[in-house]
């Protein structure tokens, strides 16, 4: 047998093998998006009271017209810190991009803008959370509780939904 015919041959035997296709792997350090979900909801359940999912629930909440002026001193003033975080963040982001792509990178060079980076994106997140608690002490114990409600009927369609969404097992 010639050399092209065996590469022929060793190439067709080969292409069902190579069309079959492996599940990606899921968990938490493969990004399966349910997990994540689990893990990030007790932080959802307090960006819930942020100004910005506050704001355009008033009428539905009830807010009086001082809690409408708060609400939005505190999202403006939250927006325009986070605003800042994030510049500061893609600022080190372009910077450690150039320091990786040196012909020979510094990783010590690469680490520090990573941690400015990633400093700077936790304090934008902060800010965050920051606002949501001091948007929620603003709020009556009624709207809270109404917030509370809409929470966890949220939280209980997503729990139906999660459950919908598992894969069957194999038989």
């Amino acid at each position: 047998m010639t050399t092209t015919r065996l590469l022929v041959v060793i190439g067709l035997a080969t292409a069902p093998l190579a069309a079959q296709h492996r599940p990606a792997p899921t968990g938490r350090m493969m990004g399966d998006p349910m997990e994540m979900q689990e893990m990030m909801a007790p932080i959802a359940q307090v960006m819930l009271y942020t100004p910005q999912h506050l704001l355009p629930r008033k009428e539905a909440l009830g807010l009086t017209a001082d809690q409408v002026a708060r609400l939005t001193a505190l999202r403006d003033a939250t927006t325009a810190a986070q605003d800042a975080a994030m510049s500061e963040a893609e600022t080190h982001l372009g910077e450690l991009q150039l320091a990786a792509d040196a012909a020979s990178p510094d990783s010590g060079v690469v680490k520090t803008h990573f941690q400015a980076a990633h400093a700077a994106m936790g304090r934008a997140r902060w800010l965050s959370i920051r606002s949501a608690v001091e948007a929620k002490a603003l709020l009556t114990d009624a709207q809270r509780a109404k917030l509370k409600a809409w929470a966890d009927s949220l939280q209980t369609w997503m729990q139906q939904h999660r459950q919908m969404m598992k894969p069957s097992p194999s038989r």
